[in-house]
């Protein structure tokens, strides 16, 4: 373990993604009570952390330098040049880029684009000129910011099903792994608890691994990585290891999925200690918050709707961040605050139209910020307004609506003219037929009739 740096943790773990390509299998391989993927998953996990320790406790007292001419690619060390133990960190050609750095302290990400900055391209971004911006659809937003980090900082690597030169279930990260190789970019076993752990031991050596959930619903087969791990790493190592992970992946009804597939995930990982969780809803903040994710210290889950990757908006030719904690005031007005997030923004606002038609100046935020609440922007809405409808895809029992109607009724009670409501997807499976499917999330003209209730 004392030569397991970075570099050749992902060119010993390129093996098993060559052996699934090939469907090589462990069955073969078990011990009694464990499944195949589950002894995958310890494995994986157990080198990641026993390379972080290891190196923090010194046992490798310094690391081999890279030869190599293009600082994008992750390259392993020659192995005539193991023995070498001179220095501490590991660079990529001779430009003094460093690829990695494997020292006692956390790195530290470069700041975010100033506040006042983020905030004026967010309230901009709708009324974007072509002059200065470029079309794309949401799935292209998240792969150039994907793109632009990964050019940015060399510790930036994807790994996930089907991510390299297929380019994604959903063509997130298509291209990424021409430009950046295939350890940069890193086709996983179909196993989730594996590579999900092997992103989080990753991240306790030095790099910022983005996995891809293929669908996110897949990740509850990680659960035990994501909340043990990485959420609770931070904290029970007394701060020693940052876990800078990002989780993305597609979720969501509306493609006749069934129960299965279009599961909304923000109910189970809101629980989970020392994570933060996003919903993007246009390219503009789709891009923004992947940016700001990939920056972030923190282990941030990315929530992107499967009916939304072909929305198409200008965005900014130059660089932007969106704030990870921040809303978005999507529609100022006096009469009703309507928070939402991710698909039911949409269904919200087509709700407003009918709402303005018949007399109500409705205010709509999406909140973007699952975890934790910008209760700051709710609050001067509540303080206005008086009265909030909370708008959700998320199941009614336990979900996003539930945390934060408690929120806001703990924090605002006294500025509220009404009891909070909450819209909420019905609590049963999501069915394969369509027209069931869109009978159990809401609809614009229940939206209407709540806000008529809630104001009189």
């Amino acid at each position: 373990f004392h030569t397991l740096t970075p570099f050749c943790f992902l060119r010993f773990l390129r093996f098993s993604s060559l052996c699934s390509n090939h469907h090589f299998c462990v069955k073969s391989f078990s011990l009694p009570g464990l499944r195949s993927q589950e002894l995958c998953g310890i494995f994986f996990d157990f080198l990641g952390k026993m390379s972080a320790i290891l190196q923090r406790a010194g046992a490798a007292t310094a690391l081999s330098p890279i030869n190599s001419t293009d600082s994008n690619r992750l390259v392993a060390p020659c192995r005539s040049s193991l023995s070498v133990r001179s220095k501490r960190h590991i660079v990529a050609g001779s430009d003094g880029i460093k690829s990695f750095t494997c020292g006692l302290k956390a790195r530290r990400s470069e700041p975010l684009i100033a506040k006042a900055v983020a905030t004026k391209a967010d309230n901009a971004a709708s009324s974007t000129s072509s002059n200065s911006g470029h079309e794309l659809l949401l799935f292209e937003a998240l792969q150039e910011g994907l793109e632009e980090e990964m050019d940015r900082d060399a510790h930036v690597c994807v790994m996930g099903e089907d991510v390299g030169h297929y380019g994604g279930s959903y063509k997130v990260t298509k291209g990424l792994a021409d430009k950046f190789g295939d350890l940069r970019v890193l086709d996983t076993p179909i196993c989730e608890n594996a590579f999900t752990g092997m992103g989080i031991g990753a991240a306790m050596t030095g790099l910022r691994p983005v996995i891809e959930g293929m669908n996110m619903g897949f990740l509850l087969l990680a659960f035990n990585q994501i909340s043990n791990n990485c959420g609770m790493l931070h904290y029970t190592s007394g701060g020693q290891f940052t876990i800078p992970v990002v989780i993305r992946g597609p979720g969501g009804v509306g493609r006749q999925l069934g129960a299965e597939h279009s599961q909304r995930l923000e109910s189970y990982f809101q629980s989970i200690p020392g994570i933060q969780m996003v919903a993007c809803s246009t390219p503009y903040n789709a891009k923004g918050l992947m940016k700001a994710a990939i920056r972030s210290e923190n282990p941030v889950i990315l929530f992107e709707h499967v009916l939304l990757y072909n929305l198409k908006e200008t965005i900014p030719d130059e660089e932007y961040v969106c704030n990870l904690e921040e809303a978005e005031m999507v529609r100022p007005g006096e009469h009703i605050t309507i928070l939402t997030y991710s698909r039911m923004r949409y269904h919200v606002m087509q709700a407003a139209k009918t709402l303005v038609n018949k007399g109500y100046d409705p205010e709509v935020i999406d909140i973007r910020s699952l975890k934790p609440f910008d209760l700051y922007t709710i609050g001067n809405s509540v303080k206005k307004t008086h009265r909030v409808l909370i708008v959700e895809e998320c199941m009614r029992t336990g979900g996003i609506g539930a945390s934060l109607t408690a929120a806001i009724n703990e924090n605002f009670n006294d500025y509220l003219d009404a009891p909070v409501m909450c819209l909420s997807s019905q609590d049963v499976p999501t069915p394969y037929a369509g027209t069931l499917e869109e009978w159990t999330v809401v609809q614009p003209a229940q939206i209407v009739t709540a806000v008529e209730h809630l104001c009189h």
